[in-house]
Parts: C-alpha cells; sequence; structure tokens
C-alpha cells in the first residue's frame, strides 16, 4: 500500500481515519505566537510554586551583572551567563518531571524517588557546572 498523502503515519499503508478527525494543528505565526503562550505559562507557574526557581532567579538577577562585569571577552561572558541559564533550564525540567510523577500518583513507590532524585542531581550537576564555568573564567 502507498502511503496517503498528508497522513502524519510513519508505517505505509497504516491509514485510519482517525487521522482524518485530528483537528488541524496552528502552523506558521500562530503556532509561535501559541508557544509562546505556552512558554510563558510554564515560566509563571515555575515562580509562583517552586522555591528554589525564585532563588536561581536571584542568583541570575545577581550573576548576570557580575558577568558582564568580570567577563573579559565576549567569549567569556557568553559563558558565564550560560552557565547560569543552564541551571534555569534544568530546573524548568526538573519541575515538569516532578509535577508528571506528582500527576500519576502520590504514594511512595521506588520508582517515582528515582525519577526525582535523578531530576534533583541533575539541577545538582548544573549548580557545579556554574561553579567550575565561573572559578575557572574568574
Amino acid at each position: 500500500m502507498v502511503r496517503q498523502q498528508g497522513c502524519p503515519c510513519l508505517t505505509p499503508g497504516i491509514h485510519t481515519q482517525r487521522h482524518e478527525m485530528t483537528p488541524s494543528k496552528p502552523t506558521g505565526l500562530t503556532r509561535i505566537i501559541k508557544a509562546g503562550g505556552y512558554s510563558l505559562a510554564g515560566l509563571k507557574a515555575a515562580f509562583v510554586h517552586e522555591a528554589a526557581f525564585r532563588q536561581e532567579i536571584l542568583a541570575l538577577i545577581i550573576g548576570l551583572p557580575a558577568a558582564l562585569f568580570f567577563g573579559k571577552t565576549g567569549m567569556e561572558r557568553a559563558m558565564l551567563i550560560a552557565s547560569l541559564l543552564v541551571v534555569l533550564v534544568t530546573e524548568l525540567l526538573n519541575s515538569a518531571l516532578e509535577a508528571t510523577v506528582d500527576r500519576i500518583g502520590l504514594e511512595r513507590h521506588p520508582l517515582a524517588k528515582q525519577a526525582k532524585d535523578l531530576g534533583s542531581a541533575a539541577v545538582f550537576v548544573s549548580i557545579l557546572l556554574v561553579i567550575i564555568v565561573w572559578t575557572l573564567v574568574l
């Protein structure tokens, strides 16, 4: 069988009517605007609900001018700032992981603990990255 035009199926011949009933997703500028809105909602949720994220924002507010002042070259400034932003990215991913685990169930389970511990370890490693980069650059 030949893959039908416009069908999102990856396997030829597996087309179903389900795809024809799926509403079309926004494209172009509309998609970008919607994605930006979702991103801002995520940042707001992290700021409102996550104390660690607020602390890391404070570190960024302090660290950003320090990076611009102490970095001697554009590359040094970029490395100092990027290391701070990596902490925020990691914290956002960790918060998303924790919210997903909590959504699945609040009962204690070894895999839920492992997932949360791994997310926390990722944040810890990103903070180590800040310490290493700032120590080496300054």
